[in-house]
Order: C-alpha cells, then sequence, then structure tokens
C-alpha cells in the first residue's frame, strides 16, 4: 500500500482556493453525507462537538473513500493527544488557541517523528500506517503532515507575525467568534473593529507566506475572505444547516415564521 498523500497540504502550498464545512453532529453517518455533498474539506470538531477518539476514528473511516479531505481539530493541542489522532489517520490538524511563536513550534514537534520531532513511534498498532502495511511509513509520515493553527484571542493576534513565521506551520486560521469576545464585540463578528482585524491578519499571514483560513456562513464575508486571498474557507456547520433546515420545514406546517438568526452571528 503507498503512503496516503495529502492533498489538502498540497492544494494550500499551491494557493489553491479550498471552501470546506464544519462537522459538529460527531456521527460517521453524518461525516459521509457531507462528504458527498463536493466540499473540498471537512472539519471534525473535537473542541466543541461531542467527539471522542473512536467517534472520530469512524468518521475519518467515513470520509476516506469521498475527494473531500478531513481535518481534526482537538480539544487542546496536547502532545499526547495528537499523538493519538494522528496514529488514527488524520493528517491534518487545527489545534485551537495557539498564542505565542513558542507553542507553534512545540504543536510543529508534536507532530513530527524524531530526530526532529517527539511524536510517539507505535506504528504497528495505528491505522495511519496501515499497521505497518505502508513501506518507510516512518520516514514518509511527516512531510504528509499539516498543522493549522488558530488565532482567537489578543495575545495570539500580537504575536501573529512570530507564529506565521514557525518553519512547519502550514497555515493561519483566524477564529471569529472567540476573538470577536476578546475584542468586546461578543457575538458579532461581523463589526468592523472586528472584521478591520480580521482583513488585517489575512494580509499579515498571507505576508509570512503561509495559508490563511476562517469560518463564515456569511457568505458575503466569505466571499470577501477569498477575496483577501484566504485559501481555506468553512462556509456553514453541519448542525446549523440541518437546524435552520428544520425549523423552516416545521414553521411552515405551523404557521409560523422559522427562529431568524441572532444579529452578528455570522459565523455559523
Amino acid at each position: 500500500m503507498d503512503m496516503p498523500i495529502n492533498r489538502f497540504k498540497q492544494r494550500l502550498a499551491q494557493g489553491e482556493a479550498q471552501i470546506g464545512l464544519w462537522l459538529g453532529l460527531a456521527d460517521p453517518y453524518c461525516a459521509e453525507l457531507a462528504a458527498n455533498a463536493g466540499f473540498d474539506w471537512l472539519l471534525i470538531d473535537a473542541e466543541h462537538a461531542p467527539n471522542d477518539l473512536r467517534g472520530m476514528l469512524g468518521q475519518l473511516q467515513a470520509v476516506a473513500p469521498y475527494a473531500a479531505e478531513a481535518i481534526i481539530r482537538p480539544v487542546i493541542g496536547d502532545t499526547a493527544l495528537i499523538k493519538q489522532v494522528l496514529d488514527i489517520g488524520a493528517q491534518t490538524l487545527l489545534v485551537p488557541m495557539v498564542e505565542s511563536e513558542a507553542q507553534a513550534s512545540e504543536l510543529v514537534r508534536a507532530m513530527r517523528y524524531p530526530p526532529s520531532g517527539i511524536r510517539g513511534v507505535g506504528s504497528a498498532l495505528a491505522r495511519a500506517s496501515r499497521w505497518n502495511s505502508i513501506p518507510d511509513y516512518l520516514n514518509l509520515a511527516d512531510e504528509q503532515m499539516c498543522l493549522l493553527v488558530q488565532i482567537e484571542n489578543l495575545d495570539g493576534l500580537a504575536n501573529l507575525d512570530a507564529i506565521a513565521a514557525v518553519k512547519g506551520v502550514d497555515g493561519v486560521f483566524i477564529g471569529p467568534a472567540d476573538l470577536s469576545a476578546a475584542m468586546g464585540h461578543r457575538g458579532n463578528p461581523g463589526h468592523t473593529q472586528v472584521q478591520a482585524a480580521i482583513e488585517d491578519a489575512i494580509a499579515r499571514i498571507r505576508k509570512a507566506g503561509k495559508a490563511a483560513g476562517i469560518l463564515s456562513a456569511d457568505q458575503t464575508l466569505a466571499r470577501r475572505y477569498l477575496e483577501l486571498g484566504a485559501t481555506f474557507v468553512a462556509v456553514g456547520v453541519d448542525t446549523t444547516v440541518l437546524m435552520r433546515g428544520l425549523s423552516s420545514l416545521a414553521a411552515s406546517y405551523k404557521n409560523t415564521e422559522a427562529p431568524a438568526a441572532a444579529p452578528g452571528s455570522s459565523v455559523y
């Protein structure tokens, strides 16, 4: 068996825009449904959705036959947790709450085998190596690992240039929900001050030669970020898409109006 190629990482390096969807339903069947829809990438969220390791494994397996690339967001950038997520077959991680150059550097090391990193060697037990069925996996794996770091507070924003400069960081994702809260505009990521900070951040990330990413269910904002050069943009969340569809259907039969989205809540 050949080493799986990280097509998401390849396309980032080529500057190709990729459209993604957030997965929060924590179910392999739902993940496969999303994979069939035609998105370039799918984010399996373990930070805010009820995903455990086995649940993430099932979703990776469900998405694998499709063109969409699966990305995992762990609950935290913990070395031991990263090791487990990589061993079940994830090749791209989006790590939340990155605030410093030192933290980003440690995350790079956590995703690589010694001597360049500290990822534990246990490939005989790992789906990632197809249980040692991939020839020379240990020497090939590092090249396919893709690290995306998430900037979502004022410390991270202040240290953005240093974080983006870290070798081994492939992309920087701006978290608009937490960032807007940190800036005093909780629940309003569309605020002019928040948007100015986001646009400045995208420019700084691109200047560093790294890929910029963001999540926005607001089509106008999402297209604006793509115009600014963001190359991995999530344009919705499965839970929100389902909830809005269900509410609209119920309302159409009960002669009521479907609940409107809260003002400014354009992230989800």
